[in-house]
């Protein structure tokens, strides 16, 4: 079976971009899925960087040992402001977030609270220390159900839950701080993050993404996988996802760093897969059968979402090294076969 690939020799692969200054970057959220593995490829690619994270819902198992750790919370201004002066870094990149549509859906506040007022603390904090640059783990939830896809940058932002709300007046509070104090946002749109990497991958609770619950089901942790509506419009009936390794993922922030690139991007691979083709691809990689459970369709959920990268491919020098569901799948199989109860064991 082939293993994951280490995370230096995924950087000496990645796509041809102007030389990037090594700098020291505050990482937000650095124990967490992205946020680990981003510090990790920042750290083998020769920057500094500094973990901050209160570890609510990051695994300090991810944490990179090269790399100081402040345990602070971005909703204590007085935290993220010391942090801050501490670390005295060249650029933030920013992944603290909750991330789950449904919780935001039954507690719309507490997504404000931490999403939004936490992201304003960072920025005074930034400001303060002078720190202009900041690479923003955004979300492709901003656009809500979109016009057309492929999805490009300029479509309307109509978000249809608190999450993708709270990420986009994010968006919107340092996009007025670009205007008005010389901030230089970027803005990087995700699709679905997944795979990993030989030490990291993916380990939430609850989990409810779809490529680890249907690897939890092959692994026999899960009776099976919920498939949420076979009725779409699509060739096999089963909503329609763009799914994006998590290196070429983590590739996208360190390319954001050159001096003047701001505003936003999605990223993706512009290819869309079904849930019945990621199950169905799933079984072939794990030569296990993966029963699968019908359930209603879940209110919201668009049809299609698959991103536009040209932007990003044009002005950060992006491409994708891993598209291929197969390889993406296979990455991650190993990661859970070592580690089928996640960071726990």
């Amino acid at each position: 079976m082939q293993q994951a690939p280490s995370v230096k020799w995924a950087c000496r692969r990645a796509a041809p971009a102007p030389r990037i200054q090594l700098v020291k970057i505050l990482v937000t959220g650095g124990a967490g899925y992205i946020g680990s593995i981003t510090s990790e490829l920042l750290l083998d690619a020769g920057h500094e960087a500094v973990i901050f994270d209160n570890l609510e819902r990051g695994h300090v198992e991810a944490l990179d040992p090269r790399a100081p750790f402040i345990r602070g919370d971005l909703r204590r201004p007085e935290q993220i402001a010391e942090a801050m002066a501490r670390a005295k870094p060249d650029a933030v990149m920013h992944f603290a977030a909750y991330a789950l549509v449904g919780e935001s859906m039954q507690d719309p506040q507490l997504y404000f609270r931490n999403n939004v007022a936490g992201g304003i603390n960072l920025l005074d904090a930034m400001r303060a220390e002078n720190v202009r640059k900041i690479i923003f783990s955004s979300t492709c939830a901003t656009y809500g159900i979109p016009d057309r896809v492929p999805m490009t940058e300029d479509l309307p932002m109509r978000p249809a839950n608190p999450y993708g709300e709270s990420k986009l007046m994010l968006e919107t509070i340092l996009d007025w701080a670009r205007r008005r104090h010389d901030i230089e946002p970027v803005f990087l749109r995700y699709f679905n993050a997944c795979g990993a990497t030989e030490k990291l991958g993916e380990d939430h609770d609850p989990e409810t993404h779809l490529i680890p619950n249907v690897l939890k089901a092959a692994l026999g942790i899960k009776d099976n996988v919920p498939v949420f509506g076979d009725d779409y419009d699509t060739p096999d009936g089963t909503c329609i996802r763009d799914y994006i390794h998590i290196v070429d993922l983590a590739q996208a922030h360190i390319l954001a760093l050159r001096d003047g690139v701001s505003g936003a991007f999605n990223l993706g691979n512009g290819e869309g897969f079904s849930v019945k083709q990621v199950i169905e691809v799933a079984r072939e990689v794990t030569g296990r059968p993966i029963p699968v459970q019908m359930a209603p369709r879940r209110p919201g959920d668009p049809p299609r979402l698959v991103a536009s990268a040209r932007k990003a491919a044009d002005r950060l020098g992006w491409k994708p090294k891993y598209p291929d569901l197969h390889t993406i799948l296979r990455h991650a199989w190993a990661w859970h076969q070592k580690h089928p109860s996640g960071y726990a064991a």
